[in-house]
């Protein structure tokens, strides 16, 4: 037997079980990864609560738990291509990432080899936050002395987003409250207040102009970036839907560039990039690692190790 937390019915962190199920094995074109650690992200928690949200990723109860892992692969089924017995590994598995084993076909997309100096720890952070950092970045064609605006920098992607925007050679104002301001600081970014005035504080800091901007929250940032006359081909959003204002590019991490994970680990191998871990559970504790990361209140990931 191995273990998975799984959930039944939809609803908050208490709906969360960790449960002896069936020890899966690798197939014919198939690899299995041993788990080492899996990272959190808000979706993990949107999917299991809100069933709307899990029918667009064609999720239905009873389901696995989160996507980011790392770890390494333990077995290769007959014909499968890409990893050997023993590489690690760092990836993403829709609804069933926070288990002891994890199956994936293979050609693996969304997989990448874990380079020696990462620990899984960290690896496990990179997928859906440092793609959709670039993904974000790479939609309004970032470029060195850009003057970027960043919406939700202090969030889990926008840690990401702040760093490869400076790694680009781009000046990094970013918006967040006024208590996670040291934080950005710390990435080299300039902090901004968000909320009503958000325009007006921008063009006090930046009286030169924006020339860039991605909203990582909502549509408060892409909406300051039109009125302070950046070009709506030049905004990107991620979260904001059907509610992103016209010709602003939306976006997410399945549409970044499969290479952009080779610049993110390079970054991290350089000393260039730092992932901030806010805090580390065990597997038995899954419930309090998604409480903590539902708050909204922690700089930096959450990950549950296995």
């Amino acid at each position: 037997m191995s273990r998975a937390v799984v959930y039944e019915k939809f609803g908050g962190p208490e709906v969360l079980e960790l449960r002896e199920v069936p020890e899966p094995h690798a197939g014919p074109g198939e690899v299995r990864i041993r788990v080492a650690a899996a990272g959190l992200n808000p979706m993990d928690w949107v999917l299991a609560s809100q069933p709307e949200a899990a029918a667009r990723f064609g999720i239905t109860v009873p389901s696995g738990f989160g996507y980011d892992l790392a770890g390494v692969v333990d077995e290769v089924g007959d014909g499968a291509t890409g990893f050997a017995v023993g590489d690690r590994v760092l990836g993403g598995a829709l609804g069933r990432a926070v288990a002891d084993f994890v199956v994936v076909k293979t050609p693996a997309e969304g997989f990448w080899p874990t380079p020696d100096g990462i620990s899984n720890e960290v690896a496990s952070t990179l997928p859906v936050a440092g793609m959709t950092a670039a993904a974000a970045l790479a939609a309004i064609d970032l470029q060195s002395g850009d003057t970027v605006l960043i919406g939700g920098a202090a969030g889990g992607v926008g840690v990401f987003a702040m760093q490869l925007a400076k790694i680009a050679g781009a000046r990094v104002i970013g918006t967040a409250s006024e208590g996670t301001f040291e934080f950005l600081r710390q990435f080299g970014a300039e902090p901004v207040a968000y909320g009503p005035g958000l325009a007006d504080r921008v063009r006090a800091l930046a009286p030169g102009g924006v020339t860039a901007a991605t909203d990582l929250f909502g549509t408060e940032t892409a909406e300051a970036a039109l009125a302070l006359g950046v070009p709506p081909e030049r905004i990107s959003t991620i979260a904001a839907g059907p509610n992103a204002p016209g010709g602003v590019r939306a976006t997410g991490g399945f549409d970044a560039d499969p290479a952009a994970m080779k610049h993110i680990t390079d970054a991290i191998l350089t000393g260039d990039l730092t992932v901030p871990i806010a805090a580390i559970f065990p597997v038995e504790q899954v419930r309090e690692a998604v409480e903590l990361q539902a708050g909204r209140h922690v700089h930096g990931k959450i990950l549950i190790t296995l």
